[in-house]
């Protein structure tokens, strides 16, 4: 069945609703889709992104549009979420692992080299669109989306809607000199005390040098000689190892912190959780209750949970981005 095929049915809706294509654009792959409806979402094509030609990379995008958009929508928005920064004021892309775009006007020259509009955004702040809207942070005022990942990265949402802030950087709380130095664990072994990584956005001490999944490894590495997989670490902490559970044990007093700073800052009444790492939900957990026990205002329900649209927020979050920049 070809794309076409599928898209068809869906472009069918009542009332007229307008559908939105969308694009999850990563360094390795584009996810192409569309959106026929607020809520509803299919997978049409995954192919390998042209990461280093702007031509490619738009000859790529105008032949996923070209494939699967069907006659009578070709006004129908196409909304992209990237893997860098878009700057809401200038328009102006900036991404390390998609280097043509940067510094490309992407919304602004894609329009008018598609015909149709164009937005993008980052793709934390897609997952936290999605999150807030069709996710764990539904009927949540205020959505904290926090990505642990490779790295670690973040978004914010209010009333269902993007908070952008100078240069498109929002919610960004895996970067700045903010970890701690020392740990006191609560076994009663002593204190342990931590060097301030080097990170690579040029600071030492940021949350995303030990925050993602190379974090645990750079971490336990630290504490144990030893070179591990973040999946072998805690594969090891759940099953009781004493050397994982250290590490794992470090992990969340260093990381609980900033995070509950994160929370007291925004006032975000639900933290839904992205990337790798979310998919571990004992240490989700975990990060739960060490910054609930931070935060100001106690609470005993979950705050930091895992999102709900692991798989597919960037696509929907896309949608959601597109919708809201055609209603404006």
């Amino acid at each position: 069945m070809s794309a076409l095929e599928i898209t068809a049915p869906l472009l069918q809706e009542p009332q007229g609703e307008k559908p939105v294509f969308c694009a999850d654009i990563g360094g390795s792959f584009i996810k192409f889709g569309v959106s026929p409806a607020p809520g509803r979402l299919v997978l049409l094509e995954k192919i390998p992104t042209p990461s280093t030609s702007w031509d490619g990379f738009v000859g790529t995008l105008c032949d996923l549009i070209q494939r699967n958009a069907g006659s009578g929508i070709a006004l129908s928005p196409f909304a992209l979420s990237i893997a860098g920064l878009v700057d809401p004021v200038t328009g102006a892309a900036t991404s390390a692992n998609i280097p043509c775009v940067t510094g490309h006007r992407l919304s602004e020259e894609l329009t008018e080299l598609m015909g149709r509009p164009v937005l993008a955004g980052n793709d934390a702040d897609c997952l936290t669109l999605a999150e807030a809207n069709e996710g764990a942070g539904r009927g949540h005022s205020v959505v904290f989306c926090a990505v642990l990942g490779t790295g670690v990265g973040g978004g914010l949402a209010v009333d269902g809607r993007l908070v952008r802030g100078a240069g498109g950087v929002t919610g960004e709380w895996g970067h700045g000199p903010i970890l701690n130095t020392t740990v006191d664990l609560e076994d009663g072994n002593g204190r342990i005390f931590i060097p301030r990584f080097s990170c690579g956005c040029g600071q030492a001490g940021c949350a995303d040098t030990i925050g993602g999944a190379r974090g645990i490894e750079r971490l336990h590495r630290f504490l144990h000689d030893k070179d591990e997989s973040s999946h072998a670490i805690l594969g090891s902490w759940q099953q009781g190892d004493e050397a994982a559970s250290r590490t794992v044990a470090v992990y969340l007093d260093l990381m609980a912190d900033p995070l509950a700073l994160a929370v007291n800052l925004t006032g975000a009444s639900i933290v839904p959780v992205g990337g790798g790492l979310a998919s571990v939900t004992p240490l989700i957990e975990e990060i739960d209750k060490a910054v609930r026990r931070r935060i100001l205002h106690r609470r005993n329900e979950p705050l930091v949970v895992p999102a709900e649209r692991l798989d597919d927020g960037g696509l929907l979050g896309a949608a959601v981005l597109g919708r809201q920049g055609e209603a404006q």
